[in-house]
């Protein structure tokens, strides 16, 4: 149990190219009057969703703990990419490159980060600005709230699936979602939904709701977010216990949430091409665990795949 816990923090540990960023926004890299520029574009096209103060509303808080620690360790340029090619969410890839950077700058200054003598920009500055690590952990809880979290740890550690049937069910569709965009472009118009009536189609439900991109949004967040829960004692289809306690398991899981955050990381610039590139990673992180622990000689005319030999190196 508690070494579940202790790889899942090694998994949500910070991007090492990133720890690369010289500079933090506590070293003033924007000015004022950016700021309040930035201010004027957030009143018109971001408070309807972040709510007038950046404290959320429909959409989430643009300040504050919660915030810092979902950005924690990542450059103002992911979030001016975010914010360029993604928002206003009713009609993204309105805001010019410059309307996103000088939204930064006031999110950085509705965030308490002092304001300098320099402009925040491209050339400059906004690629070697990193986010802080983000807020101190919470004080222990206690009575009730410290009951709900062994609660809440107690279901997390009781598994109902098998190694197959979690990824059939979440990762198995979320990657082919993502391996689609090679030849279909997620920004290209959709014609008019159609209900399947013939048999169920489990992806009818998300074609007719969600745009493209969001799609692929969703694809590799679920990838990532689920891909820890490999490490949790389970079995196999065949009854054998996952490997959860050999390095090559946790290195092949690592690798697999490393390729959902690049393939997130290209998404964001809602361009085929980049996530169509970024396919090649994460279909390198899928094949080196199948290579060792799925794709098994031996099979029989009655099982040709050798499932009886899997989950074993």
């Amino acid at each position: 149990m508690f070494r579940f816990f202790a790889i899942s923090a090694l998994l949500f540990s910070v991007d090492p190219a990133l720890a690369a960023a010289q500079r933090a926004p506590a070293d003033g890299v924007y000015t004022a009057e950016q700021a309040t520029a930035g201010q004027a574009i957030y009143r018109a096209q971001c408070s309807g969703c972040h709510g007038p103060t950046l404290g959320g509303n429909a959409g989430p808080s643009l300040r504050g703990e919660n915030f810092l620690k979902n950005w924690a360790g990542k450059s103002l340029d992911e979030l001016a990419v975010k914010i360029q090619n993604t928002m206003p969410q009713n009609a993204p890839g309105k805001l010019t490159r410059e309307q996103a950077v000088t939204l930064v700058a006031y999110v950085l200054q509705a965030g308490k980060f002092p304001a300098g003598k320099d402009a925040l920009t491209d050339e400059a500055s906004i690629k070697q600005v990193a986010f802080p690590g983000g807020a101190p952990a919470p004080a222990a809880a206690t009575g009730s709230a410290a009951a709900a979290g062994s609660a809440a740890a107690a279901l997390a550690m009781q598994p109902m699936g098998n190694l197959a049937q979690i990824m059939r069910g979440i990762l198995f569709p979320s990657s082919n979602v993502i391996f689609s965009v090679q030849g279909q472009d997620p920004g290209a118009p959709k014609p008019p939904y159609k209900q399947d009536s013939g048999a169920f189609n489990w992806a009818d439900w998300g074609a007719g709701i969600y745009p493209g991109w969001e799609l692929v949004d969703y694809a590799a967040i679920s990838i990532a977010d689920v891909a820890p829960l490999l490490l949790l004692p389970r079995r196999c289809e065949n009854g054998r216990a996952v490997p959860v306690e050999r390095d090559d398991w946790v290195k092949f899981t690592r690798e697999m949430v490393d390729a959902a955050r690049e393939v997130l990381k290209a998404a964001q610039t809602r361009k085929q091409e980049p996530v169509s590139d970024a396919t090649n990673v994460l279909a390198d992180a899928c094949l080196n665990c199948h290579v060792v622990y799925r794709d098994k000689e031996g099979g029989t005319a009655a099982d040709p795949s050798n499932k009886a030999a899997r989950c074993q190196p």
